[in-house]
Order: C-alpha cells, then sequence, then structure tokens
C-alpha cells in the first residue's frame, strides 16, 4: 500500500513543476487558457498535498514517529491552494500571484531539492 500511496503521490506532483512554470513564466495571465491549466494545477498539488500526510518520513527528525520537516510544505499548500482561490475570486490578483509564486519557488522547488538527496526513494530511483 505504501508503494502506491508513493507513487500517487510521485504522478500528481510531476505535472505540477512544469505547470507551475508554464503559468509563472509563460502563460498569459487571466486568460481562459491560464484558468483552465491553473485549475488543473491546483487540483493536482492539492490532492498530491494530502496524499503526501500519508507518507512516512524516513530521512530526519520525525514528530509524532511519521511526520518530518517536508510534511511542513504539504501543509502550506493545503493552506495555500484555497486561500489563493478565494483571493482571485474576490479580485486579489497580487494576494493570488505573490501566494502561488512563492509555494511554486519554495514548495515544489525546495521540495524537489530535498527528494534528490540520499537516502530519499526519488535519489534512489535516479541515481542508483
Amino acid at each position: 500500500m505504501y508503494e502506491f500511496i508513493r507513487d500517487l503521490h510521485l504522478y500528481t506532483i510531476a505535472p505540477c513543476l512544469p505547470l507551475g512554470f508554464y503559468l509563472i513564466v509563460v502563460s498569459g495571465k487571466g486568460g481562459v487558457f491560464h484558468k483552465k491549466v491553473g485549475y488543473i494545477y491546483m487540483v493536482l498539488i492539492f490532492f498530491s498535498s494530502i496524499v503526501s500526510l500519508f507518507l512516512k518520513a524516513y530521512v530526519g527528525p520525525t514528530f509524532l514517529n511519521h511526520f518530518g520537516w517536508i510534511h511542513l510544505l504539504s501543509f502550506l499548500t493545503i493552506w495555500t491552494v484555497p486561500r489563493s482561490l478565494i483571493a482571485v475570486k474576490n479580485g486579489n490578483i497580487q494576494r493570488h500571484k505573490r501566494s502561488l509564486k512563492l509555494l511554486y519557488w519554495t514548495g515544489l522547488s525546495l521540495a524537489g531539492l530535498f527528494t534528490l538527496m540520499p537516502g530519499r526513494y526519488l535519489h534512489s530511483v535516479l541515481f542508483n
């Protein structure tokens, strides 16, 4: 069961890297296509964050013998996605942009780098 959850997390988070990059760097903001891709991105990253809470931290200190420091990024995502959607619905585009850029660059990129550390699953897949 653990492998299924791990793979589900990996398959739902991996598309978020190029999608987020597209939305932040390439896409025209506010258009129909930006909104559709953004919706897919938000669903994927939110779902993946929930799934990640079921993955035990094997590197570093843990809390309750399960959660590690990296789980803080999951909680950050679970907080940021709805907050960002509410912001854009209320016309607060600056908050929407700021929170999602922060989530992408710190959450996805930083977490992605952490997953490449020795002892982590993705490190073993890519480098062994």
